[in-house]
């Protein structure tokens, strides 16, 4: 089954990279007489649904034209599932981190459980504010991270240094 996959992923991933997203998660699972095979993908501007339509279409090209030169990838019918791994995945690598920025994580920090926001991350560690302290860590140090579900508008949020606010400004340009 792992080798399956590997030959799997060998045809998905290069799609994925060149439509500029990262692979995040891909499984196959049975649902009756069919796999379901679901692609999630992530990238750091987020996922747009039309691009994510695109994707769905070349990566179902690159496994039909796959089975077309012999290599059986998925045994009888499947269907294709792509989208984003939602609000609920770990955050376990750096990039998950920054793509975060400004979001209240719970995670456990040397072992104890911490509720913070993320106010920076980079290549070695997230800066979070934990009570109103800045407190930087090391991914070493870090567990899983998950996201918390805020129920606030965007102006309650503190005010974070270096936030793109081109949606803003597209706003206030449109109007």
């Amino acid at each position: 089954m792992v080798q399956h996959r590997q030959r799997l992923l060998a045809v998905v991933e290069p799609v994925v990279t060149a439509a500029g997203y990262d692979l995040e998660d891909l499984s196959v699972s049975r649902v009756g007489r069919r796999h379901l095979v679901r692609i999630a993908v992530d990238s750091d501007h987020g996922v747009d649904l039309d691009r994510v339509a695109d994707l769905s279409r070349a990566i179902s090209t690159a496994l039909d034209k796959a089975e077309a030169e012999g290599d059986e990838l998925i045994a009888g019918e499947y269907e294709l599932e792509v989208g984003s791994p939602g609000v609920d995945r770990p955050l376990t690598e750096p990039r998950h981190w920054r793509r975060n920025r400004a979001r209240l994580v719970k995670v456990r920090v040397d072992g104890r459980q911490v509720t913070g926001r993320v106010l920076a991350a980079d290549d070695t560690g997230v800066t979070l504010d934990v009570d109103g302290a800045k407190q930087a860590v090391a991914y070493g140090s870090l567990g899983p991270g998950r996201v918390q579900v805020e129920l606030k508008r965007l102006e309650e949020l503190p005010d974070l240094p270096d936030l793109d606010d081109d949606d803003d400004e597209e706003e206030e340009d449109g109007e």
